[in-house]
């Protein structure tokens, strides 16, 4: 029986296989689209028993090719560009395609843990599972708000586990290939490694300039919630993954910065202190995104709690501090 992970060349999926590697897991079927082939490097490390195109998988699926064959699907494959413009490509990818591995996998009683997003709540301020408080912004989060409206009217159909996971602000290893949409933290350490210094956004939405929050999730323990569902396939339901605590964006550029001199034997320094000797500065928004912006974000996990998963969560300064450690050694 393959565990399927899908996105498996992806941040978050790769993560996923190496950690069921490391539990011992090799029969794990990795679905990609690799058009973006440098994504291949994120796998490269990893043991997968076969990798298949997307849209080949979608095929042999549609052909009862995997039938009794899949003892799980761990569902990370999407567009996560919130600045993509082509609405028709984002609802094939992220919402049709989820919604045809959802119907699959409760005709065949297979397990299905997903990503969803925290974009589906939009500007907040209640980041609170449940309709009222989800107005997405942009088409990549009206596309996870409405796979997760799919699975809802569903419920009752249900013949197997049905896991939605409202990923916020995911930060860690093998997220280069993501560019632009890669981690805060990731951006800070590239700007500092190669400037000395670290720009963040100018203020916005009545928050000053780099004080904007956001609630920021290591990938290592986004992977243990994952894990944890795919370990009790009792449990279904939608659930925000983030530590529930938000912190700002100063606080990341701080603990990377503190981490990278640290790695150089040099003392750490307080935010006013690196923003008098100009290692952190501020500047304007790009174009079209300010009023897409998410100024904050911050999960409620009280249902993730509910749900027995009691494992804390790491803050920024350790986790950003890990990461920092792993770019240095792999980049």
């Amino acid at each position: 029986m393959h565990i399927v992970v899908t996105g498996a060349a992806g941040f978050i999926g790769s993560n996923l296989v190496r950690a069921l590697n490391a539990r011992g897991e090799t029969n794990i079927l990795a679905v990609d689209n690799l058009s973006r082939a440098d994504k291949f490097r994120n796998l490269a490390d990893c043991e997968i028993a076969d990798y298949l195109d997307k849209e080949h998988f979608r095929a042999a699926l549609d052909a009862g090719s995997f039938d009794g064959e899949i003892a799980a699907i761990l569902h990370q494959g999407a567009c996560s560009d919130t600045m993509q413009t082509d609405g028709r490509y984002m609802m094939d990818n992220n919402f049709r395609y989820s919604s045809d591995l959802l119907a699959y996998c409760q005709s065949e009683s297979v397990p299905l843990i997903y990503a969803s997003s925290a974009s589906v709540y939009g500007a907040g301020p209640v980041f609170k599972e449940g309709r009222a408080n989800e107005k997405p912004l942009n088409v990549y989060g009206y596309s996870k708000f409405l796979f997760d409206q799919i699975v809802r009217r569903r419920w009752e159909d249900n013949s197997a586990q049905v896991v939605g996971l409202r990923y916020f602000n995911v930060y860690g290893p093998r997220e280069a290939h993501k560019g632009r949409m890669a981690s805060v933290a990731m951006h800070c350490c590239d700007q500092f490694r190669k400037s000395g210094k670290v720009t963040l956004f100018e203020g916005s939405g009545g928050y000053a300039a780099g004080e904007q929050r956001r609630d920021f999730v290591s990938v290592d323990d986004v992977v243990r919630v994952n894990l944890y569902f795919l370990d009790n396939p009792a449990k279904s339901g939608i659930f925000n993954c983030g530590t529930g605590a938000s912190q700002t964006f100063n606080d990341v550029a701080v603990a990377t910065i503190n981490a990278l001199r640290a790695a150089q034997g040099k003392n750490a320094l307080t935010l006013a202190e690196l923003k008098t000797q100009a290692m952190i500065e501020y500047g304007p928004f790009p174009p079209g995104l300010q009023d897409k912006y998410q100024s904050f974000t911050e999960a409620d996990i009280d249902d993730l709690r509910a749900a027995q998963y009691s494992a804390p969560f790491a803050d920024v300064q350790a986790g950003v501090g890990r990461y920092v450690g792993w770019l240095l050694a792999n980049r």
